[in-house]
């Protein structure tokens, strides 16, 4: 009786599909697209110096509370985010990454300067044939002049 094998996903694919997500969720804080961070996250418990947050007007609410957005709409910042390692479970549909963050601030008056640096720790699922964040943890263990970034420069991340 001839069995049937299922082919795993492409690796490659699955790879670049959550480094897509890395970097786009950088896009959308820099963006100050704090609609878009709800929706990418909308599925992911998002886990910061406060208490976890979960769902998609609740994390679009809690960047909106946190950060500084000027004039042109942004935070006049940027996320660089490297040291990038992913491990895929095709079979489980589910993905781990661990990475490095430096937060750039520029404004008129304000040299660009880091802000800040840390790690992300990420978790992933596919769902439906499209992989998404199902927890962010954002860990920032050096921090700059955040005056000009976050609402209480007080608050630490």
């Amino acid at each position: 009786m001839p069995t049937s094998t299922r082919m795993p996903a492409d690796p490659t694919s699955s790879y670049r599909a959550i480094e897509n997500l890395i970097a786009r969720y950088a896009e959308l804080v820099d963006d100050g697209d704090f609609a878009g961070l709800g929706v990418l996250l909308a599925d992911a418990t998002f886990i910061g110096s406060g208490e976890p947050v979960r769902g998609c007007h609740a994390i679009e609410k809690m960047f909106q509370d946190t950060l500084i957005v000027y004039a042109d709409g942004t935070p006049r910042t940027q996320h660089v985010t490297t040291n990038v390692a992913i491990e895929v479970n095709e079979q489980a549909s589910t993905a781990v990454s661990r990475s490095y963050v430096t937060v750039l601030q520029a404004l008129p008056g304000l040299p660009l300067q880091p802000i800040g640096g840390g790690r992300y720790h990420d978790r992933f699922e596919r769902r439906n044939g499209q992989w998404c964040f199902v927890e962010r943890r954002a860990g920032i263990t050096h921090v700059g002049d955040v005056s000009h970034h976050l609402r209480q420069a007080a608050a630490q991340w």
